[in-house]
């Protein structure tokens, strides 16, 4: 099968603040059939508990993604050239329900997959990291996690629900969707209901990175580690945009100071670089919170980078 390699809209054809908005000025297909890699949107904000308004993420992130060029400068990662890419749109999710939502998505991604392509995720509350490992276990089995986040996300339930943006990562381990022993949370911090909150993915054989252990240091050593644990296995990595802290991200519904930096964040994503990357998302991006939108244009950029470390990407010699 013919591949094209798709290359980003460029300023000097069309103005930035021109044409259609898809991520990085990409083609907009309606079938992932012959792409590498594909950029998809996952409006949903159904499943936070206070501040909603993630259900605008991936409209806002292709807004900004307009200044982001298709040369990665510090990398040399030139991902146009050697992966055939694309935008695939939004996934219509149900904005009156939930678990229907949940079920959309991995239906959804499942279709993706199927078709042998990596996706990188626009979200969209964090709920949908659980129907998207559901989808890519079908496709991949049991893969390695690199969660990066300020909350662990292994709450049992909220408000009596068992799915909601608190609990996705207790329900993947109970599913038996990802491999504790070969996983990572980097970033945790801020208030709990009691130690557990933490303690119970250390239980289940997951690193925990607090934040505090990441402050005044660069992350380059931490991600060798990660690469070494997590070896040969296909991993799965979710951003959730709170990781970072919140005077460099104020645009999202659950903040909590003293987080990373954003050269951290690159550190993190650029740490991934050799390994089996099936996959990515970079979620809770809200717009109402985000006025200035350097939060969605900073998730813009993390999703580039994202795109540069996935297998296959040319690099120059």
């Amino acid at each position: 099968m013919d591949r094209t390699l798709h290359q980003p809209l460029s300023g000097n054809d069309m103005p930035r603040f021109g044409g259609i908005a898809t991520m990085m000025r990409l083609p907009h297909v309606a079938d992932a059939t012959g792409l590498d890699a594909c950029f998809v949107g996952i409006p949903l904000d159904i499943g936070t508990g206070n501040r909603s308004g993630t259900r605008f993420g991936a409209r806002q992130i292709r807004a900004e993604s307009v200044l982001i060029r298709p040369y990665n400068m510090a990398t040399w990662a030139a991902p146009f050239d050697s992966l055939s890419v694309a935008d695939v749109g939004d996934i219509p999710t149900n904005p009156y329900d939930l678990k229907d939502s949940v079920r959309i998505i991995e239906t959804f991604y499942s279709d993706l997959l199927g078709k042998g392509v990596r996706p990188l995720g626009m979200g969209g509350d964090h709920t949908l990291v659980l129907p998207v490992l559901r989808a890519i276990h079908g496709r991949h089995g049991k893969v390695a996690l690199i969660h990066v986040d300020a909350h662990a996300d292994v709450n049992d339930t909220m408000s009596g629900e068992t799915i909601a943006h608190g609990t996705p990562i207790r329900r993947a381990v109970e599913e038996g969707l990802v491999d504790p022993g070969r996983s990572v949370q980097i970033g945790l911090r801020g208030t709990g209901y009691a130690a557990d909150d933490f303690d119970w993915p250390r239980r289940q054989g997951f690193r925990v990175v607090p934040a505090e252990d990441c402050w005044y240091r660069s992350l380059g050593p931490l991600m060798e580690e990660v690469r070494e644990r997590v070896g040969t296995a296909p991993v799965y990595m979710t951003f959730d945009i709170d990781s970072l802290d919140p005077g460099f991200a104020p645009g999202t519904g659950t903040p909590e100071p003293g987080g990373l930096l954003p050269q951290q964040a690159l550190e993190i994503i650029r740490g991934c670089r050799g390994l089996d990357l099936v996959g990515a998302d970079l979620v809770e991006v809200s717009p109402p919170y985000d006025p200035s939108g350097n939060t969605a244009l900073t998730a813009a950029n993390f999703l580039f980078e994202m795109l540069c470390v996935l297998p296959g990407v040319h690099y120059r010699d």
